[in-house]
């Protein structure tokens, strides 16, 4: 069970009564640093063992980076994601990377618990090869492209052909209208071309791939070694 900490960490023993927990991830920030010592100390009474991962840096990413890192570990479909026990941004980000993962999250209430709707989904099988290249453009070169003009012509690519995977069509859905680019109205007139913030996560390999969890990592990876044939 996953338990993102920054508010009211009572759920945890309630969901240790309904379900039968094997191990807790308590995910912490810098500033929760006591509330999970305490709740470390008190789950050491019921003989559950307890990982506790630090969040560095942008919440969003963190978040999603050690989800993904969980999941590896555990599999998807035994981990439980309880949201209630963050604070609000941190019950958003997780809910986030729960449904963008396929997790099972849940939050209590009033000594209830509440399952949220399972998504099982995967951004990658909605994306081509040529979709999947822009983005990996884009997010080594992220003040590449002031015009879709330019991005065609970094990406050896037609007009036509960048305007279709970022605008898609009438019977296909296109990067901006995934989520995963954003065009960004820029000086004399022409668009900026850049990824959002779930496309980032997304190439980074922090969102559920139907393979190979890491499969699209760009670290290391130079803009003239990808190929847009």
């Amino acid at each position: 069970m996953i338990v993102p900490l920054g508010g009211d960490s009572t759920g945890v023993f309630i969901a240790l009564r309904e379900f039968q927990v094997e191990r807790v991830y308590l995910l912490y920030l810098e500033g929760n640093l006591i509330q999970k010592e305490q709740l470390q100390q008190e789950l050491d009474k019921f003989k559950v063992p307890v990982t506790a991962e630090i969040l560095n840096g942008p919440l969003l990413e963190s978040m999603f980076k050690t989800f993904a890192k969980i999941k590896a570990l555990e599999g998807g479909e035994r981990v439980l994601v309880l949201t209630s026990s963050a604070d609000k941004m941190g019950a958003c980000a997780a809910l986030s990377a729960s449904f963008v993962n396929g997790l099972k999250a849940f939050a209590v209430e009033n000594e209830k618990i509440m399952m949220f709707p399972v998504l099982k989904f995967s951004y990658y099988r909605l994306l081509s090869n040529k979709k999947l290249s822009i983005m990996r453009y884009l997010r080594t070169q992220p003040d590449c492209c002031a015009s879709l003009e330019d991005l065609a012509r970094r990406t050896k690519m037609s007009l036509a052909l960048v305007s279709y995977h970022i605008n898609g069509s009438a019977k296909t859905e296109g990067l901006v209208s995934e989520g995963l680019v954003d065009i960004m109205e820029g000086s004399h007139g022409r668009n900026q071309v850049i990824l959002t913030e779930l496309g980032k996560l997304l190439v980074d390999g922090l969102v559920e791939s139907p393979t190979d969890p890491m499969q699209y990592q760009t670290e290391n990876v130079k803009p003239a070694s990808i190929n847009f044939a």
